[in-house]
């Protein structure tokens, strides 16, 4: 959350030149660049949108060099308005006509072709992305032969298989696309909408089918009153559109169900007797306790849930149709109840292996390692069936670097007990040992250069500063799970129970 443009992202505006002038609170619009005070600083930022609430106008603005979870709707009077705003540039938009206007037209037979080609599911999504990520190998190699460390040798023959799954696609049937036909001609009778109407109307609705691409930029909810904290949302959330003109909705931390009026918020409290999530406890301990859920028993408290933390996740697609999911959620314990700290959630039959389909932890509980014990309580309930997981790719920013930090110090800490006994060690036998996948174990390596090749044999080196960081970090106190804790077997379910609901 640190302030800085991160790799890949660029700075607000264009490079093209801007008109400058002096704007008010009604002539400010969508694409201009004003500044805005942020942390008692004025900062440049752009208007994404604009909205009217019962307080009054806002505008949502993207600030210069911070991340775009740091958007926000502001009020007029964090505007500086003495100061010349930078209006958006009109022949940009003209340019965009002149080139969709000279795009030849796609013939008809390459239309047809084209809806009868399968959607690509969430499956083949998910192996493409894995297929893409690059591979440290060669920059690896390139380093080993610059650097070398002072460092303890663990040797031991690794046969490694590199999996390339391809994706597989049917032809569709005629009737398909029969009636995409009937479906676009519909569409023509109706009328031709404009693409900025289009936009628009998607920012402020509650769609789920909404174009990430254009859309998800621009947050909804402004605030969130959960519990005794007050949370204000990264990204946007398909809750109703109602909400999005509210300044504060309320949200009940047991049931979590949503509000928009403080006093219907306030009655629901009075009645609502939920005191933990609504499911099995299969683990306690002096410091949390974790709840396992059923989403096709539970369907309207998962739904719920996933509806409260895309607001916090700015890939989750899924939303409504919770079925085939089972969503495991620590609590905090008070004299009040249980309180949610994060969750995570997962395929009741995942046909990749996954242990792990969505996770996260609550802002008002981050940086205090309760996503260490949601990782190592997933890894726990893997080898308990016998598994080896992995979480579904690709992983958002912060969770690559929680999952990172976690491989790295259990197999650090692994390598260091089979050194002090003289053992040689496989990328198999970490995998087994950790419940963990033997690609993400050949990628830790692969990220900490630990992995060499060297004399006809692949070799594990442990360098000597990740041995010193790692004694600096076992001094600090760090909470972990008593797997002896956890009562739990897997579940098997029906055909019916792991199946889409559509």
């Amino acid at each position: 959350m640190a302030g800085g443009t991160p790799v890949g992202e660029v700075a607000i505006g264009s490079d093209l030149p801007r008109q400058k002038g002096i704007a008010t609170p009604d002539t400010l619009k969508s694409g201009c660049i004003a500044w805005v005070e942020k942390d008692g600083q004025p900062r440049r930022a752009e208007i994404l949108s604009i909205k009217e609430t019962k307080s009054g106008k806002q505008f949502y603005c993207n600030f210069d060099n911070f991340n775009k979870r740091l958007d926000e709707w502001v009020p007029v009077a964090r505007i500086d308005f003495t100061q010349e705003v930078e209006w958006p540039n009109p022949e940009k938009d003209k340019l965009k006509d002149v080139k969709a206007k000279k795009a030849p037209p796609a013939t008809k037979k390459a239309q047809i072709s084209k809806k009868n080609q399968k959607r690509t599911t969430k499956r083949e999504q998910s192996v493409s992305s894995e297929i893409a990520t690059p591979h440290p190998w060669t920059d690896f190699v390139e380093s080993q032969a610059q650097v070398q460390p002072a460092a303890v040798s663990l040797g031991g023959d690794d046969s490694k298989s590199h999996i390339n799954p391809e994706a597989v696609s049917t032809p569709t049937g005629v009737d398909e696309g029969d009636a995409e036909d009937r479906d676009d001609g519909n569409r023509r009778e109706e009328g031709e909408f404009s693409r900025e109407d289009e936009i628009e109307k998607l920012r402020t609705s509650g769609s789920m089918t909404q174009n990430p691409a254009e859309i998800s930029r621009i947050r909804n909810i402004s605030k969130v009153q959960f519990g005794k904290n007050d949370l204000f949302p990264w990204y946007f959330s398909p809750y109703p559109e109602v909400f999005s003109q509210e300044d504060v909705t309320f949200i009940c931390e047991f049931c979590l169900s949503y509000y928009g009026d403080e006093t219907a918020f306030l009655r629901h409290r009075k009645k609502c007797s939920l005191q933990h999530p609504p499911g099995n406890e299969i683990y306690r301990d002096d410091y949390v306790s974790f709840f396992e859920i059923d989403g096709r028993r539970q369907r309207t408290w998962c739904r719920n849930l996933c509806l409260l933390s895309k607001m916090f996740l700015d890939h989750k697609t899924l939303y409504y149709d919770v079925d085939p999911f089972l969503f495991y959620v620590m609590t905090s314990r008070s004299s009040k109840g249980c309180h949610i700290v994060g969750y995570f959630s997962k395929e009741k039959e995942s046909a990749d292996g996954y242990n792990v389909a969505c996770i996260l932890t609550l802002p008002q509980y981050q940086r205090k390692g309760y996503g260490r014990l949601l990782i190592q309580f997933s890894y726990e309930l893997s080898r308990i069936e016998g598994k080896l997981g992995s979480p579904e790719k690709p992983l958002s920013d912060l969770g690559l670097l929680s999952y990172r930090q976690y491989w790295s110090e259990n197999i650090l800490d692994l390598l260091l007990d089979y050194n002090e006994r003289e053992d040689r060690v496989t990328i198999e036998a970490i995998s087994s040992a950790l419940a963990m996948t033997t690609q993400d174990v050949e990628h830790t390596l692969q990220a900490m250069k630990m992995q060499v090749y060297h004399k006809s044999d692949h070799k594990i080196v442990i360098p000597a500063n990740l041995i010193q960081q790692r004694e600096k970090h076992k001094l600090k106190l760090r909470r972990s799970l008593d797997a002896g804790r956890i009562q739990w077997k897997p579940p098997i379910f029906t055909a019916s129970s792991r199946t889409w609901g559509w």
